[in-house]
């Protein structure tokens, strides 16, 4: 399923993997997983990694979805020495600009103090480990926070879509979700990483009833 947004096209290729196209025909994919491609659509313009769990940075993965001239982009924390070309690194916080698109790196960590603790009370997602993405395209800001909980610092961060993770376990939950959702203050929200695995199974159309009551647009997309 696709959803536009102001001239943008969404597509949830599965778990957290999205694909944006921009109306100038740019193709960008954000954290590709073998495991959600039916194919190797190999029309990527610019593709972003957040962390280096195996279901967000995946080297096959890049590769099949990368065009002849594709530009990579991942969180310098990551070895990217797999990859067959030269990556673009992004720093954990700050601002850049990768292949024209202007982004904003966001911090995102599970809380040490939350409930998104591993079995030793350590964080699945340490501070340092992931980061969120904003992007500016054509006039329209996307958020996409990747696995982290919803932090303080969050709460200065708007954008015309938001695409959080709400299946909790390994990242914030939906009802935390759906309050990121409202301080964002998004003209769409997209959910992502949800019902892949047992773990992070979740009531999606509820989290989708909690913000429409709200008047935000949630699209299951």
């Amino acid at each position: 399923m696709q959803v536009d947004y102001e001239g943008l096209t969404f597509e949830r290729l599965g778990h957290a993997s999205v694909r944006l196209e921009t109306t100038d025909g740019t193709t960008i994919y954000i954290d590709p997983w073998s495991e959600v491609l039916e194919d190797e659509p190999g029309d990527g313009d610019v593709i972003f990694v957040t962390h280096d769990d195996f279901d967000h940075y995946d080297p096959t993965a890049i590769a099949a979805v990368s065009g002849p001239d594709a530009t990579v982009a991942a969180y310098e924390a990551i070895d990217t020495d797999e990859l067959a070309v030269d990556v673009v690194d992004l720093p954990y916080e700050g601002e850049t600009t990768v292949a024209g698109i202007d982004v904003q790196t966001i911090p995102a960590y599970n809380d040490p103090d939350g409930t998104h603790v591993d079995d030793d009370g350590e964080p699945f997602h340490a501070d340092g480990e992931v980061i969120g993405l904003r992007l500016a395209l054509e006039g329209t800001t996307v958020c996409f926070p990747s696995d982290t909980d919803f932090l303080s610092h969050h709460e200065s961060i708007a954008a015309d879509v938001f695409v959080p993770p709400i299946g909790g376990h390994f990242t914030m939950n939906r009802a935390e979700a759906a309050d990121f959702a409202r301080s964002v203050d998004a003209g769409l929200v997209l959910p992502v990483h949800y019902d892949t695995f047992e773990p992070i199974e979740t009531d999606a159309e509820a989290f989708a009833a909690d913000l429409e009551a709200d008047g935000i647009r949630v699209e299951l997309f």
